[in-house]
């Protein structure tokens, strides 16, 4: 008897072995452009946010901006999904007023200025299902060069609420209060 036990508790275990191997799950690799967030303020230790956007930070990776975020053409403000921006509050944008909610982020790169559009559609992949009839606000602002230049594309706040954008030697500021 001692033999037979031995034997099924073997058999047992290299059942539950296996079973564990088939049912193991697969994750994916990292992201080539990762998601990230920014909010204002953008202290973590404030929990009353304002104003916080989620988007993926796609990298130049020796490719010029002006093809991946050509002048004059719609873009998705990252990569993947579409960004999106969530005001806690009723808010300005570079002067026009904005309903509390989370609305889609895109914009129209210009060589001296860039358009902000904030879109009421949601979960939707990039810019490829734009809709203008649901756009809430259009806001133009100045874009400007640094000496510095960003690999990835990146969104900060300042301590004014400002949102600034940033990839290669570009920089768009959209006034939030």
């Amino acid at each position: 008897m001692r033999k037979s036990t031995f034997i099924s508790t073997i058999t047992f275990a290299l059942v539950m072995l296996l079973t564990t191997n088939v049912n193991a799950q697969k994750f994916a690799d990292i992201d080539k452009s990762p998601m990230d967030a920014a909010a204002f303020p953008s202290s973590y230790k404030v929990s009353d946010k304002a104003v916080k956007i989620v988007y993926s930070r796609p990298h130049l990776n020796g490719r010029s901006l002006s093809k991946l975020a050509p002048h004059g053409k719609q873009w998705r403000t990252g990569a993947n999904e579409a960004a999106e921006i969530t005001f806690y509050k009723d808010m300005m944008v570079a002067g026009t007023a904005v309903k509390a909610g989370t609305y889609t982020l895109s914009t129209i790169p210009g060589e001296n200025e860039w358009t902000i559009i904030i879109n009421s559609d949601l979960n939707t992949w990039g810019s490829y299902f734009y809709k203008k009839d649901k756009d809430v606000a259009r806001v133009i602002v100045p874009a400007t060069t640094s000496e510095t230049s960003l690999e990835a594309f990146s969104i900060v706040f300042d301590e004014k609420g400002t949102m600034h954008m940033g990839w290669g030697t570009v920089r768009v500021a959209v006034p939030m209060n």
